[in-house]
């Protein structure tokens, strides 16, 4: 499911033109509808479950798919034959993290502290492991759920670095090997807009420059 199923999803429920973004819970199933692409092409080429591609529980994603998704996306995901997803270390440090730091009693933002803990463990941009089109995506999605830890960038370090970088001071240690950023060699790998296509554009063969 992409971003332009979206679109005219929510612009079928209006007069035909294209609604505003600036709606909270549009933002919020955007962003379920980016990771669950992610998700199904993971399933298909059977990399993952869809419990394992998402961190969420199978109770979880079917509240979220029969509330929100058309009911071909809850049969594609198979949940009956997955089971709820094992944590590692890293990724429980990090989700613990998340939760203590998302809205108080927001299901939404516990769903996605899930989420980002999960798809975190891949290996390129966050904003691309999550399915998002851009660096900004993310930064609202941060700033929405969990606004305290958001705001502490201050320097605009790259989420994921900062993530865990934050993870490391609330664990009392460090993975840095410079006294301060400024005096280190790898301080593009942590500063600077996070460059590349989106997964959507990669799929359509798309250079969004």
């Amino acid at each position: 499911m992409s971003y332009q199923h979206n679109r005219r999803r929510h612009q079928s429920r209006s007069t035909g033109r294209l609604p505003r973004m600036d709606v909270e819970v549009d933002f919020d199933e955007y962003v379920l509808a980016c990771v669950f692409s992610r998700a199904l092409e993971e399933i298909d080429a059977g990399e993952a479950t869809a419990t394992e591609a998402t961190g969420l529980s199978s109770a979880d994603l079917h509240d979220i798919l029969t509330r929100l998704f058309p009911a071909r996306l809850a049969l594609a995901f198979s949940l009956e034959k997955v089971s709820d997803p094992a944590l590692g270390l890293e990724e429980e440090l990090l989700r613990g993290m998340l939760l203590a730091h998302a809205r108080a009693d927001d299901i939404t933002s516990a769903r996605f502290a899930k989420i980002i803990a999960r798809r975190a463990l891949r290996n390129d941009h966050l904003w691309q492991d999550l399915g998002l089109s851009n660096q900004a995506e993310l930064s609202r999605l941060l700033a929405t759920h969990f606004p305290k830890l958001a705001a502490g960038n201050t320097q605009k370090m790259r989420w994921k670095k900062y993530l865990y970088r934050k993870l490391c001071e609330a664990e009392g240690f460090s993975l840095c090997t410079a006294p301060s950023c400024p005096e280190c060699n790898d301080l593009k790998d942590c500063f600077g807009p996070e460059e590349g296509n989106s997964r959507l554009a990669l799929k359509e063969g798309i250079d969004l420059g």
